[in-house]
C-alpha cells in the first residue's frame, strides 16, 4: 500500500483485520520517509504498538531526494509482572545506511510470534477460558484500586474469564473520550498483546461513547463492571422472576448504547429536515427496546403482587420471617442449608444464587419460623440492577429479624460489612432487628479472632459448613423474635403466646440444626 502524505505527517487508512484473529501482529510493516533527518518519533513508536504492526521504519532523505539512513523498530513481548519502567513495548535498532540493512524481517516476526505464544502459555491460568485484562482508572489510592480489582477478578472468574493481567492508573479526572490517555492506551495494547487477552474489563462504569471509542481503538471487546455483573446475573437466573429482573436491567443498560455500526445505519440526511435510513432504524430499535421494557415491567409487577400475597399468607399464619442478608459469597446459602438440611445451590463464586429461597423450620421451644435466603449485595451495585431486583429485595421488608452474614476471613470484611449496612439503610431497614453472624470463623487465627471480637463485640462466630456455633446464633435469633404462638408437636399452633426466648444453648442442646425442617 502506497500512502502519500505532507511534509509533517501521513494518514494511515483503515487496515485489514484478517490476521488479527490468528496472530498477535498484523502482518504489515510501515516504511516512511523523514525529510529533516530526524529519528523515529514517539508517535511513530506508539502507532506501531497500537496498530500492531510488525515493524516501523523511517528513511531519511537528503537534499536532492537521495535515501540516507534507515531507522527501524519493532514490538517486543512484555512481561506483565515486570515493573512499569521495565515494560518497554518496543525495541529500537541502531540506525544503518539504507543499503546495509541486514534484518531478516520474516525470521524476526517468526521469533516474535513464538515469544508471544510462550508468554501467553505462561500466563494462561485455565485452558478453555478467554483471557481478560483488568483496568482501574480512579482517583483512589493504588492500594484501594488493587483491592477493587481483586473483587473484579472474582467477578471475571465467575463469568468464566481468566484475569491474566491488570493495569492501574490514578487520575484526578478520567479522559471523557476514552477514560485512558493516549500513552496508557498504548501500554494497555502492549499488555493485551503480552498475555493474549481478547477482552478488556474496566472497574469503572463507562459511558456509551467511551465504550465505542475504546472498542474501536483496541479492536477488542471492552466491558465495564456493570456489564460483567449483568452477565453473571443472566447466567445464574433460573426462575421466571429472576430472568425478568435480569432482562429489565439489561434492557435499561442497552437502551442508551444503541448505535448504528453499518452503512445501513448511516445518519446521512436526505434534504432539509430529512432523516436517513439509519436514523429510522435506530429509532425503531429504541422503540422496540422501550416496548419490551414496558412489557417486562408489567410482568414484574405481577411477580411483586404474587410475592406480596405470599407474604400476607405467611403473616396470617403467624410464622416470623428471618432473612439472611450479606455480601455476595459470604456463605448465606451454606448457612441456610446447614440450618434447614436443604440443598440450595452454594458455590465459592459471586452471586451463586439470585432467587430468594424460603424454608420453614421448627426452632427450639416449638417455634416455627421462615428462613429466607436473599441475593447477595456488592459494592457499587448497578442502579438498574438494584431497581430490577426490587421484587426480590422486598422480601426483606417483611422480615422480623435480619441476620447479616459476613465473611470474617475476607481481607476486606470491614468494607463489606459497611457496604451491606449502607444498602440496608438506603432501603430504610435500619429499624429492623439485626444480628451479625461472623462466618468462616474457623479460618481465622487466634489473634485474628481476638481482633474481630474487639471490632464487632456483638458479632456471633459461625462456621456455616458445620453445626459448630449455630446454637448460639439460633438462641440470638429467638431472643430477637417478637412474641408469637407456640407450635405444638402434633396439634399445630397453640393459642398461648411464647415469651421472648432468653434461654442459653444448654437449655435446648438436644436440638439439632436441620432436624425440624418443614419444607
Amino acid at each position: 500500500m502506497l500512502i502519500v502524505g505532507d511534509p509533517t505527517s501521513i494518514y494511515i487508512p483503515e487496515l485489514p483485520r484478517a490476521r488479527l484473529g490468528e496472530t498477535r501482529l498484523r502482518g504489515l510493516r510501515l516504511l516512511h520517509t523523514h525529510l529533516s533527518g530526524e529519528e523515529l518519533s514517539q508517535e511513530d513508536l506508539m502507532d506501531m504498538v497500537s496498530l500492531r504492526l510488525d515493524s516501523v521504519a523511517a528513511l531519511t532523505v537528503g537534499e536532492f531526494g537521495e535515501p540516507g539512513v534507515l531507522h527501524m523498530a519493532h514490538v517486543v513481548p512484555v512481561n506483565p509482572a515486570a515493573s512499569a519502567d521495565a515494560r518497554q513495548p518496543y525495541d529500537v535498532l541502531p540506525p544503518v545506511r539504507w543499503d546495509r540493512c541486514e534484518v531478516d524481517h520474516a525470521a524476526l516476526v517468526s521469533a516474535l510470534e513464538d515469544e508471544f505464544a510462550r508468554l501467553e502459555r505462561a500466563q494462561a491460568e485455565d485452558k478453555g477460558r478467554e483471557r481478560a485484562v483488568l483496568v482501574s482508572v480512579s482517583r483512589d489510592p493504588k492500594a484501594v484500586q488493587e483491592r477493587s480489582l481483586d473483587e473484579l477478578a472474582e467477578l471475571a472468574r465467575t463469568a468464566g474469564l481468566a484475569a491474566s493481567a491488570r493495569m492501574i492508573q490514578r487520575v484526578t479526572k478520567g479522559d471523557a473520550r476514552s477514560i485512558l490517555g493516549k500513552g496508557k492506551l498504548q501500554e494497555l495494547e502492549v499488555l493485551c498483546l503480552s498475555v493474549g487477552a481478547q477482552i478488556v474489563i474496566f472497574d469503572q462504569d463507562l459511558s456509551p461513547s467511551q465504550l465505542r471509542n475504546l472498542a474501536e481503538t483496541t479492536e477488542r471487546r471492552v466491558l465495564d463492571r456493570t456489564q460483567v455483573i449483568l452477565d453473571i446475573f443472566a447466567r445464574r437466573a433460573t426462575s421466571r422472576a429472576g430472568k425478568l429482573q435480569v432482562e429489565m436491567a439489561q434492557l435499561k443498560y442497552t437502551l442508551p448504547r444503541l448505535v448504528g455500526k453499518t452503512p445501513a445505519m448511516s445518519r446521512l440526511m436526505g434534504g432539509i429536515g430529512g432523516r436517513g435510513p439509519g436514523e429510522t432504524k435506530l429509532e425503531i430499535d429504541r422503540r422496540r427496546v422501550r416496548e419490551r421494557i414496558a412489557k417486562v415491567k408489567k410482568d414484574l409487577e405481577d411477580v411483586r403482587r404474587h410475592r406480596s400475597s405470599t407474604r400476607d399468607r405467611r403473616a396470617k399464619a403467624g410464622a416470623p420471617v428471618i432473612a439472611l442478608v450479606g455480601y455476595t459469597n459470604a456463605g448465606k446459602s451454606t448457612l441456610l442449608n446447614t440450618l434447614t438440611g436443604s440443598s440450595v445451590l452454594a458455590e465459592d463464586k459471586l452471586f451463586a444464587t439470585l432467587d430468594p429461597t424460603s424454608r420453614r423450620i421448627r426452632f427450639p421451644r416449638e417455634r416455627e419460623v421462615i428462613l429466607t435466603d436473599t441475593v447477595g449485595f456488592i459494592r457499587r451495585l448497578p442502579p438498574d440492577l438494584k431497581e430490577a431486583f426490587r421484587a426480590t429485595l422486598e422480601e426483606l421488608e417483611s422480615a422480623d429479624v435480619l441476620v447479616h452474614v459476613a465473611d470474617a476471613s475476607h481481607p476486606e470484611v470491614e468494607e463489606q460489612i459497611a457496604a451491606v449496612e449502607a444498602i440496608l439503610s438506603e432501603m430504610e431497614l435500619g429499624d429492623t432487628p439485626r444480628l451479625l453472624a461472623l462466618n468462616k470463623w474457623e479460618l481465622l487465627s487466634t489473634d485474628e479472632q481476638e481482633v474481630m471480637a474487639r471490632l464487632y463485640p456483638a458479632g456471633i462466630p459461625v462456621t456455616a459448613l458445620s453445626r459448630k456455633g449455630l446454637l448460639p446464633l439460633v438462641a440470638a435469633i429467638l431472643g430477637r423474635l417478637p412474641v408469637g404462638p407456640v407450635v405444638g408437636p402434633m396439634n399445630g399452633p397453640s393459642d398461648t403466646a411464647a415469651p421472648q426466648d432468653d434461654s442459653s444453648p444448654d437449655d435446648w442442646a438436644e436440638w439439632e440444626p436441620g432436624s425440624g425442617v418443614v419444607q
